[in-house]
């Protein structure tokens, strides 16, 4: 397995990630959550409360009470960073800045269509497939689509633009992203019935590394291999889909793939608890469609420790069904 890894990194030599964070606010390395992240309003069985834990990645939002404690229900899939500088109105005054060198691939139109309000889309490779950086709920951008940027460059200001977003909650929201599929149209019109205002590069088909758990990392190992680093991501999930699924997650970042075999009669794909895919090993067992072939054992109800993606009796969900057809290409 790592020697398979070592080869492409061999074939196709890795620039050193310069990886910068979004704002000036650097708590996040000073281990200053409440000073870096914005918190989120939550009522739980009639209390009030303003938890700054809210705006980390992973599963912080939405709590329900369980037998064996608290779930939380909802995924939150990148950062909030709150603004350090207001205005005397408070309006936001940070500037945001790419995390990355490469290019702006996608600026929305107008802010009323997406949740993420007013954002941006950056596309980057450093020699390990193509990721993409996302920026949202901005003011204004200062960047067009085509734009080459460098790590550190300001493309836009913080704003509070998309929905359930005020003044006094005013944050930006980064994502470090891998795109699942280049038919994200095509899927999204088999099953929804409100238009794609953004192509490829709708927040659906953008699927979120932790990039609070990457930037802890690399500033302790700037020499940080981030495919090595999702590898080495706790498994979650294993799926197994039949051969003939087209699989353009292994073309974009072929170090996913475990096995150097010719041919699969099917795809063995394991994954984070949220779904990203970590690792993909063709296999000789044939299977009709998409099945659960592992899965890790946790007091945690099934369908709250995987945003919904198996059922409690260990089952794909709908949605989960919906998930893995984009992400496999079936």
């Amino acid at each position: 397995m790592r020697g398979l890894f070592l080869f492409f990194a061999f074939c196709c030599p890795l620039s050193a990630l310069d990886l910068r964070l979004p704002t000036a606010n650097d708590a996040l390395l000073k281990g200053g959550g409440p000073d870096y992240f914005q918190h989120v309003d939550r009522n739980f069985e009639g209390e009030k409360t303003t938890p700054w834990e809210g705006g980390q990645f992973g599963f912080w939002r939405d709590p329900r009470r369980i037998s064996s404690g608290i779930a939380y229900a909802r995924f939150h899939e990148g950062l909030d960073v709150k603004p350090l500088q207001r205005d005397a109105a408070g309006n936001p005054l940070d500037e945001v800045h790419s995390m990355l060198p490469g290019e702006v691939v996608y600026v929305t139109a107008s802010a009323g269509q997406s949740n993420y309000g007013n954002y941006i889309v950056i596309k980057h490779d450093w020699g390990e497939g193509p990721f993409f950086s996302l920026y949202a709920h901005l003011k204004t951008a200062c960047v067009a689509a085509g734009t080459q940027v460098t790590a550190g460059q300001v493309i836009a200001r913080m704003g509070f633009t998309g929905s359930g977003i005020d003044q006094r909650r005013a944050h930006v929201h980064v994502e470090l992203n891998v795109m699942l599929s280049t038919e994200f149209d095509l899927w999204h019109s088999t099953g929804f019935n409100t238009p794609n205002h953004h192509g490829i590069y709708n927040g659906m088909n953008l699927l979120g590394l932790d990039l609070q758990a990457l930037y802890l990392a690399h500033a302790k190992n700037p020499a940080l291999s981030v495919a090595e680093w999702m590898r080495s991501s706790e498994a979650w999930i294993e799926i197994t889909v039949p051969g003939s699924a087209k699989m353009e997650l292994l073309k974009r970042h072929p170090w996913l793939r475990e096995s150097s075999a010719a041919s699969a009669a099917s795809w063995q794909i394991r994954c984070t608890r949220w779904g990203l895919p970590i690792c993909i090993k063709p296999c000789s067992q044939a299977v009709s469609g998409p099945i659960v072939s592992w899965l890790k054992t946790d007091p945690m109800p099934n369908y709250y420790a995987t945003r919904g993606l198996i059922s409690n009796n260990g089952k794909i969900t709908v949605e989960g069904m919906r998930f893995i057809q984009l992400m496999a290409g079936l």
